[in-house]
């Protein structure tokens, strides 16, 4: 009797190869879903299920495979910052950028002495 240990060697059998043909198809999904992402940036998933049940001496199989794409939405993600339990588009450890120039403080005098490099 063969008898089956190995993983690749039991999904290449299930419903005669038809469900690795399933899964190599959820794979192609995603890859060519993810190289259509706008920004270049994505997530794809791919879950495989084998439900095995018990029949006295016989052990059912029953694979499922399922793929979520990438949402693709052209949106992408925004930062903001908390600020008492607010959003804030200041970042905590940097000055305002949006409310406009400010005005330059005067610079201390610094001393005109120059060493003398000829020597």
């Amino acid at each position: 009797m063969r008898t089956i240990r190995n993983i690749d060697q039991l999904l290449g059998l299930l419903n005669r190869g038809r469900f690795a043909e399933k899964c190599n198809e959820a794979l192609e999904s995603c890859l060519e879903a993810l190289q259509g992402m706008p920004n270049g940036k994505g997530k794809a998933k791919i879950t495989i299920e084998l439900t095995i049940a018990s029949d006295h001496d016989r052990l059912d199989v029953t694979p499922v495979v399922k793929s979520k794409l990438p949402e693709t939405g052209a949106f992408t993600a925004t930062p903001f910052w908390n600020d008492e339990g607010a959003l804030s588009v200041e970042h905590p450890n940097q000055r305002d950028m949006f409310n406009g120039p400010r005005a330059a403080e005067p610079r201390p005098a610094e001393p005109r002495e120059r060493a003398d490099l000829n020597g």
